[in-house]
């Protein structure tokens, strides 16, 4: 059996080899061995022409919304709070318009941590800009292990089990959830922590990010999904 192609989206960002520092397309590893490990075969893409979309919709069989800089409250209609790191609108804008693309394409989606927020927004939901202050708490913001409860009968469910202990400081989190997209995992502050699309094989987005550590089932699910 052939292994289906999985794009990764990445970013452009200043890496140094050897004597020179030049502006490269990044992407942290740990996403294109999590695919390979699940029979995948990765392929990163970079933030280019939205032009370049449509083939590349037409040329991988999954994709994976990479994590990330938060997407710039613009993008749906809300002033950027000073606390939130400079965006990178053309980042967000290739991602809002690949995402939307391989949806209407019914081609397999992973969207983690900051790729939960792009798939919310192509769908045309938003996001909270400062969690702290609509929770009035820092919880969410801070490295310690939280446990999640899961929806059993959804596709996170099915993969991972009704409880995820996760690790993943965030500062923003979904507030209106897009067109189609159910909540399917929550905090204990009821904060949605992933959710699915509806009537779609696989759409998933997830706050935290399953391609690292030793739990590949996440991926595994996205894989097996995107298989031929």
């Amino acid at each position: 059996m052939s292994r289906p192609l999985i794009g990764i989206t990445t970013y452009f960002d200043a890496a140094r080899w050897g004597t020179w520092v030049r502006e490269a397309v990044l992407s942290p590893p740990a996403y294109a061995k999590a695919v390979d490990r699940a029979g995948g075969s990765p392929v990163l893409i970079p933030p280019l022409s939205l032009g370049a979309i449509d083939g590349y919709v037409r040329g991988i069989s999954g994709l994976i919304l990479a994590g990330g800089v938060e997407v710039d409250p613009a993008a749906y209609g809300e002033e950027r709070d000073e606390r939130v790191e400079e965006p990178e609108p053309r980042r967000d804008r290739f991602e809002i318009a690949l995402a939307g693309a391989a949806i209407q394409a019914g081609i397999p989606v992973l969207g983690v941590a900051r790729g939960m927020h792009v798939l919310n927004i192509a769908l045309g939901g938003t996001l909270t800009p400062w969690l702290p202050d609509a929770v009035h708490h820092e919880r969410h913001a801070a490295t310690t292990p939280h446990v999640l409860q899961v929806s059993v009968s959804s596709k996170v469910g099915k993969a991972v089990g009704d409880r995820i202990e996760v690790a993943m400081p965030h500062h923003q989190a979904l507030r209106r959830l897009g067109d189609g997209l159910l909540a399917i995992a929550w905090a204990d502050d009821q904060i949605v922590e992933a959710v699915e699309l509806q009537g779609h094989r696989f759409c998933v987005g997830v706050q935290w990010h399953p391609e690292r550590g030793d739990d590949n089932r996440l991926v595994d699910a996205l894989v097996e999904a995107a298989m031929p």
